[in-house]
Order: structure tokens, then C-alpha cells, then sequence
């Protein structure tokens, strides 16, 4: 889970937490795939801790073949 900081005036009650309620300054634990839906409100909201990237990173375990060089014959 992400964690966001509520930074509006007022409280507010967000649907997608259960119609909880959030307090000015208030930071709260969101879906990792909504953070984005958040933070993109940079009005009312902060990105505290972003999302864990779960994927291993994928490297190549070998390097890439390169081609021979070709020679053209006129």
C-alpha cells in the first residue's frame, strides 16, 4: 500500500476508503495502483511513500549477439 497526505482545508470523505473520512494533514494508506489518482490532485494531495515495485527488474543474462560485419563485393 502507498501512503498519501491529505493537505486540503477541510475534511473530507473519500468513497474509494470505505467513506472514511480524512482530516487536514491526515496521511493514509491507498491502493498502490491509485496512487497515482492521488497525487495527480497536487491541490489536495501528497505522495508520502510510493508504491512498492513488486516486479524484479529484468536483465538480460546474457549480452546481446552482435551481427557480422558484411562485406559487399561489386
Amino acid at each position: 500500500m502507498a501512503r498519501v497526505r491529505y493537505i486540503g482545508a477541510e475534511p473530507v470523505t473519500v468513497p474509494e476508503l470505505g467513506d472514511r473520512t480524512v482530516q487536514p494533514d491526515e496521511i493514509v494508506e491507498v491502493p498502490d495502483q491509485r496512487f497515482e489518482g492521488y497525487v495527480c490532485q497536487p491541490a489536495a494531495w501528497e505522495g508520502i511513500e510510493e508504491p512498492k515495485d513488486d516486479k524484479p527488474s529484468a536483465k538480460k543474462s546474457t549480452p546481446a549477439a552482435k551481427a557480422p560485419a558484411v562485406k559487399e563485393e561489386r
